[in-house]
């Protein structure tokens, strides 16, 4: 494939960007990289919106009424802005963006799930309402959700569709359940843990990315 024609995107909870400077921060970091678009969970800002600079946007979609609570969005390359098609802020969990592709439109959400001991409500809500933008996307698109799942992913048998045989975990928590249940019922992938990943990634303790899926 010709590298004009690939698209790489990342994710990450940078935990806040209240901070002064914390975005340009962010940005200085990925900007030596192949990154092209980074999904981030966190942002902790007040409202939604869209923010462009010189080298680089940020589309948030962060709480309507009040800074410091989870908030999810999109930072974006200069060079990809004009092959958007449209985003999409739905909560301070989870937002999407729409980019042009060059057979199939790509469909990406970015999601923050609640936390293993969080009430199984709230965990409730948010799989309906993933569900609910998952089930608005045209149907040729590629969907990708890009995501702080706060799960453990395991090698069950039952999950071995959807998962792979390459986590690092042998069983998957309580949310790792729920992620590999919506992967299946969307004919969705975690892509992660299909491949082997480098043993020096596991030696470091560094983060599989395991809740990325892809359609």
């Amino acid at each position: 494939m010709d590298k004009r024609d690939q698209l790489v995107i990342g994710t990450w909870n940078i935990r806040t960007m209240l901070k002064p400077g914390k975005m340009q921060e962010i940005a200085e970091q990925i900007q030596n990289t192949a990154l092209q678009i980074l999904a981030l969970q966190e942002i902790r800002w007040k409202g939604y919106g869209y923010i462009r600079k010189k080298d680089y946007s940020l589309y948030c979609s962060c709480n309507t009424d009040t800074t410091g609570q989870f908030g999810t969005g999109f930072l974006v390359k200069k060079e990809i802005e004009k092959n958007i098609l449209g985003f999409e802020p739905y909560n301070e969990r989870m937002c999407k963006l729409r980019i042009k592709g060059k057979y199939h439109n790509l469909s990406l959400i970015c999601v923050h799930a609640p936390t293993e001991d969080s009430d199984n409500t709230v965990k409730e809500q948010l799989y309906a309402d993933l569900q609910r933008i998952q089930d608005c996307i045209p149907k040729h698109d590629a969907t990708i959700l890009l995501a702080d799942m706060n799960a453990k992913i395991g090698l069950e048998d039952a999950f071995s569709s959807v998962t792979g045989k390459y986590s690092l975990h042998k069983e998957s928590s309580g949310n790792g359940e729920l992620v590999c249940e919506y992967e299946a019922a969307n004919n969705m992938y975690i892509m992660s843990t299909k491949f082997n990943h480098k043993k020096y990634i596991k030696e470091l303790g560094l983060h599989q990315m395991e809740t990325h899926a892809i359609r």
